[in-house]
């Protein structure tokens, strides 16, 4: 079961991000003043590698892990991963407060089963209470489950850089937790503030809501950098390689603002505004505060800018350096002004302070 990587107080971990084109990770400690920032690694992995956040060629993956373990302290020995995709299913269920924690596992495997479209033998299970409203004696249980074979090839690929898997979380609550690094960024810090921060991958775009420092509700979209991509590949003939550079640096003919770059900002925003009214739909939380992107794409040109017009709030670009995060000189020269690429990988490397939470 997934509970049997969800640990409380485990030691320092590595978080590690496997996404569509890269794996990232980092290593955080505690400090006084937040966190420190003692490792980190940016690797590539060849394109078909994992699809769809499903690890296709295990042994890329692995090659690519082994390389993560070489840029990571030697001390390092224990790993936290994220599972993501179709084959991830959370949901918030209510259950009587006065079940016996016993009682309350065997209500939440009769509930698994009508709710979870595998049979049970192929998922890994794990919960959480939340809440417990005292009007109706009814505790809020976060249900998560996942495809056994998904969990295991994270497990599998933290192995193969010699690292002991201690969690295998899910990604959007991974980004969500990395919000603590960010909040400063903010004018009250977050504090009574609703926020979403969308992390712009390659292939999926991740959303996940905070309110007042919890994770109230996440959501994945099959949206991203790739598309931008493509088009700047099939607009101006480039190599996928060229294209790549070309997004980053800007060093495009003058015209693809309009022919490529506004195309790609009006999906984008046409996601957000809806990811934006499912959650008002399906959560009390109407309205945001603000957003705060992060991944890869989060630093295309203007995107920011163009967001926060269109949809009437502050929009900004995660840069934990300005919060809580604090590195060496070598290490931010390293990172540069990508740090926003490792917000997952920074949650999953949180976990190591946190006691037994999704």
């Amino acid at each position: 079961m997934l509970a049997d990587w969800f640990k409380p107080s485990t030691p320092n971990m590595v978080g590690v991000d496997i996404g569509t084109q890269e794996v990232k990770a980092v290593l955080l400690a505690e400090t006084a003043e937040g966190y420190e920032l003692e490792g980190v690694a940016r690797v590539p992995l060849p394109k078909g590698a994992v699809v769809d956040r499903e690890i296709r060629d295990a042994g890329a993956v692995a090659a690519a892990m082994r390389q993560v373990r070489n840029e990571m302290p030697k001390s390092a020995k224990y790993g936290a991963a994220s599972v993501s995709g179709s084959t991830v299913m959370t949901k918030v269920i209510f259950m009587d407060a006065n079940l016996s924690d016993e009682e309350l596992e065997a209500q939440i495997v009769i509930e698994a089963d009508s709710l979870i479209p595998y049979p049970l033998d192929d998922v890994n299970i794990d919960f959480e209470s939340l809440r417990t409203n005292e009007e109706t004696n009814k505790v809020e249980i976060l249900l998560a489950a996942c495809r056994a074979d998904n969990v295991d090839s994270r497990v599998d690929a933290l192995d193969a850089a010699g690292l002991e898997s201690r969690v295998i979380d899910v990604e959007g609550y991974a980004l969500g937790r990395s919000f603590k690094l960010i909040a400063d960024q903010l004018p009250t810090a977050g504090i009574g503030q609703v926020v979403g921060v969308v992390d712009l991958g390659a292939s999926i775009t991740t959303f996940a809501v905070v309110a007042d420092g919890e994770t109230v509700f996440t959501r994945e979209q099959a949206f991203g950098g790739e598309q931008f991509t493509q088009s700047i590949l099939a607009y101006y003939g480039m190599s996928y390689e060229e294209a790549e550079r070309a997004k980053v640096s800007g060093e495009l003919p003058r015209n693809y603002i309009f022919e490529v770059l506004a195309p790609f900002q009006t999906q984008l925003l046409q996601q957000i505004r809806r990811t934006m009214q499912i959650c008002a739909n399906s959560t009390s939380y109407e309205n945001m505060d603000s957003l705060i992107l992060c991944g890869g794409s989060a630093q295309i040109e203007g995107l920011a800018s163009m967001l926060s017009t269109e949809l009437g709030i502050p929009v900004h670009i995660a840069d934990p350096f300005i919060g809580r995060l604090r590195a060496n000189e070598q290490i931010q020269q390293r990172v540069g002004g990508e740090i926003s690429r490792y917000m997952v990988a920074c949650g999953l490397a949180l976990r190591s302070f946190e006691s037994w939470h999704i």
